[in-house]
């Protein structure tokens, strides 16, 4: 996480949070390059079967994937909530399609757990943690491993802007 601040209780992180399937998210914001609204993405043949496909984001063509699918979730129906996070992962750029943005939050650093070793649904390689703030709790992705490697490459093949 990047933006740590000195302070009573060790410091915090800034994050992004948003929303799949009833589920609250974050990710670092240093990481997330601008939020734009759902529009229309050209699929590409012969991709992960996550991958939407992709968009023309000023000129730059951006694969973007779809987290519910990649996270094997239920889907869940596009609305006027729904956005696509444009993201730096692995120094690459890619759009994550999210089912609603809801908030910048800062994090205190002390509440932020490690995964439980015991996780169901989400691969624990893509958590980074659980953030445990009052009532709730938000799961902390880890950008780095959303794409494996081979993948990343894939991904290269049609168009991957590289940051």
């Amino acid at each position: 996480m990047a933006i740590r601040e000195n302070g009573a209780g060790g410091g915090e992180d800034q994050m992004v949070v948003f929303q799949l399937t009833e589920q609250t998210y974050g990710i670092d914001i240093a990481s997330v390059y601008e939020i734009i609204r759902m529009e229309a993405i050209t699929r590409v043949p012969r991709t992960p079967g996550f991958v939407e496909g992709v968009i023309n984001l000023r000129g730059k063509i951006i694969p973007v994937i779809d987290l519910c699918k990649r996270f094997n979730l239920q889907l869940t129906e596009r609305t006027g909530s729904s956005r696509i996070i444009i993201v730096n992962v692995a120094g690459n750029t890619i759009g994550m399609i999210v089912d609603a943005v809801s908030e910048v939050l800062r994090v205190p650093l002390d509440s932020i757990e490690p995964p439980p070793p015991m996780i169901h649904g989400i691969d624990a390689a893509y958590l980074k943690g659980i953030a445990i703030l009052d009532s709730r709790l938000v799961i902390l992705l880890n950008l780095e491993k959303i794409l494996y490697e081979h993948e990343t490459n894939e991904l290269q093949g049609f168009g991957l802007e590289t940051a």
